[in-house]
């Protein structure tokens, strides 16, 4: 487990403190259409802010690239956090007039040049207006930027409450796991997940393959699947993983039966196949109910999973079941205290919001990229930076 301070080792009342917060949100004509992230920053800024701490949120808002765009602002942003932190939130103001207690959000980050170019004078204009520093955005954390790494050798710094949680979650899933561990990647290539897939055979049990990606290790492995999406120039980073699977004792699952149809649509004529028997003009589009029972023995015995990728074209019914059965089983193992269950990625959160048991999951990370690189075994410098920080 990294070793990093946390909300319970500084002394915030009469200080001023820097929050970096990932506000990121979905947004339509100027208007938040989803608070999820608003909600998982605000334990940090409503505990900082009640303990008598003047509290400054750093976030950024889209890609702006350095340049100030009036459509990026992130004043919307700060009606639905002043209600999900139950205080007022001043937006952009003079910070030097804030009193105990006060809270107020800054304009986007990535206006300035300086910001994603890591620079250090930049940074040390943002770490000149507070006393410590909280980095409570796990999802920028993969990023080495003024606000997430640079700033964290300025001043004392620790880890927000969501941080905290990411960051101790993912050590129980990957870092330090209760064995046996079972690992869930799906989604469409294999080419965005070379990296994760030759770390995750190194380090668990057993790894389920399913989504499209499943459609070139089938092919690798021989197997016909029809019109299916399948990496050809790909199959060798398929068998490779293969081989690595073998060397290090991991079992790859891969499906044993799939439902296909001859087109891709909303509720389009299918049939559910063995999986040598996908026709020629047929394509892959979910996996089968024999699959989804082999994942159910799977589980059995299993005592920690981690999740990135839906096994199936889950937003497209009657595509969705297998996903959708797949993530039922987790959450009742995960109910009745046999598993501990990480997921994380966009499609996955969607999936399992799609699937309803999205609150059974031992923890969801709402980091994208950030969750795919820890995945992968990197280092990611907004941690890095906050372990190697000096103390308060």
């Amino acid at each position: 487990m990294p070793n990093f301070r946390t909300l319970d080792d500084i002394d915030v009342k009469g200080k001023r403190v820097l929050v970096r917060a990932d506000l990121n949100v979905p947004m339509q004509d100027g208007v938040v259409t989803d608070t999820l992230r608003i909600d998982r920053q605000a334990p940090t800024i409503r505990e900082l802010a009640g303990k008598g701490a003047r509290v400054i949120v750093l976030s950024h808002f889209d890609r702006p690239k350095g340049k100030v765009v009036p459509s990026m602002s992130l004043e919307p942003v700060a009606g639905p956090l002043s209600k999900a932190i139950g205080r007022a939130v001043g937006f952009n103001v003079d910070t030097a007039a804030m009193k105990d207690g006060d809270v107020v959000l800054l304009e986007n980050t990535r206006f300035h040049p300086g910001e994603e170019k890591n620079d250090l004078d930049y940074a040390r204009q943002v770490a000149a207006l507070g006393d410590l520093f909280v980095n409570d955005a796990f999802s920028a954390a993969h990023r080495a930027h003024a606000t997430t790494e640079a700033i964290a050798h300025l001043l004392p710094a620790a880890a927000g409450r969501s941080m905290e949680q990411e960051l101790t979650h993912l050590d129980k899933a990957l870092g330090n796991p209760e064995r046996p561990v079972m690992a869930v990647v799906g989604g469409a290539k294999v080419s965005t997940k070379i990296a994760l897939l030759e770390n995750l055979v190194k380090r668990v049990e057993t790894l389920v393959i399913g989504g499209a990606m499943a459609n070139t290790f089938l092919t690798a492995e021989g197997i016909e699947v029809g019109k299916s999406l399948v990496e050809r120039d790909h199959i060798e980073t398929a068998l490779r993983v293969i081989h690595l699977s073998t060397e290090s004792g991991c079992a790859i699952i891969l499906p044993v039966d799939a439902v296909v149809a001859h087109n891709f649509k909303a509720h389009a004529k299918h049939r559910t196949v063995d999986i040598r028997s996908v026709g020629a003009d047929e394509m892959i589009l979910d996996v089968g109910p024999k699959s989804i029972d082999e994942f159910k023995q799977r589980l059995i015995g299993t005592r920690t999973l981690v999740w990135n990728g839906p096994l199936g074209a889950f937003e497209t019914a009657p595509f969705d079941k297998g996903t959708v059965a797949a993530a039922k089983a987790v959450a009742e193992a995960t109910k009745a205290g046999n598993l501990l269950s990480v997921a994380g990625g966009g499609d996955t959160v969607a999936a399992l919001n799609h699937a309803g048991v999205s609150d059974d999951f031992t923890y969801v990370s709402t980091a994208g990229g950030a969750f795919l690189e820890w995945l992968e075994g990197q280092e990611l410098p907004g941690v890095a930076a906050l372990v190697a920080s000096k103390g308060v």
